[in-house]
């Protein structure tokens, strides 16, 4: 995934003369994010936590198809109310385990680099694409709540430790964007992160993978 980053962003500087002139623009909207966990044969799914997405990106177009890398601050976690554990060697299996109600806010700052295709129509532009991103952690809180006596406890998550309240600093996967550009610059914007990276840090409490799912609204200059 680095090496793939790395060359998409080489290619991108060595292509940048026979651009046309590119295009900068902003993008901020609502994030629905979840957590994947698993540990041993058993996996879960968190329930979704509605956080943000806010970020530039600039458009390097080659006539219908531009490379794309952007900066974004971009929150991942999710919402757990208990556990319902799946038996990956027999799915018809599931396992519950009461934990209490907990949630996990995560903020990164995340570089995308995507591929898009444009389709000209009336309006302006319909786009759809697809590439890898590296993301950096820079702030989060776990906070759990106590079933029986109600009482709610928090703590921050610390980027780059090794103990069970740590996540790992860095985190790539790789992301789908589609939406539409109206002529004026105005622009819808979907768009679907995939963790590929395990952001646990201790190998013995399984692993943790993010899932968000975006919609924004930006404008292009």
């Amino acid at each position: 995934m680095k090496k793939l980053l790395l060359s998409l962003l080489l290619a991108g500087a060595s292509l940048v003369t026979f651009a046309q002139l590119p295009t900068i623009g902003i993008k901020g909207g609502v994030n629905f994010a979840t957590l994947n966990a698993s540990i041993g044969g058993l996996s879960a799914n968190s329930n979704s936590l509605t956080t943000f997405n806010a970020g530039v990106f600039v458009d390097f177009k080659f006539g219908n198809v531009s490379l794309q890398p952007a900066l974004n601050l971009s929150g991942k976690g999710g919402k757990f109310n208990g556990a319902s554990f799946t038996d990956n060697s027999d799915p018809n299996v599931d396992v519950e385990i009461e934990q209490g109600t907990g949630k996990v806010n995560l903020l990164y700052l995340q570089l995308p680099v995507n591929i898009v295709y444009h389709v000209p129509v009336v309006v302006g532009d319909i786009y759809f694409g697809a590439g890898p991103y590296a993301a950096r952690g820079i702030s989060g809180k776990i906070k759990v709540t106590d079933p029986q006596s109600g009482q709610t406890a928090s703590e921050d998550v610390k980027f780059g430790g090794n103990d069970d309240n740590s996540i790992k600093s860095m985190e790539y996967g790789a992301n789908a964007i589609a939406g539409i550009k109206l002529k004026g610059g105005l622009l819808f914007n979907v768009n679907y992160d995939l963790g590929l990276t395990n952001i646990n840090p201790t190998a013995d409490s399984g692993k943790l993978k993010t899932r968000v799912f975006g919609i924004s609204v930006g404008y292009a200059f």
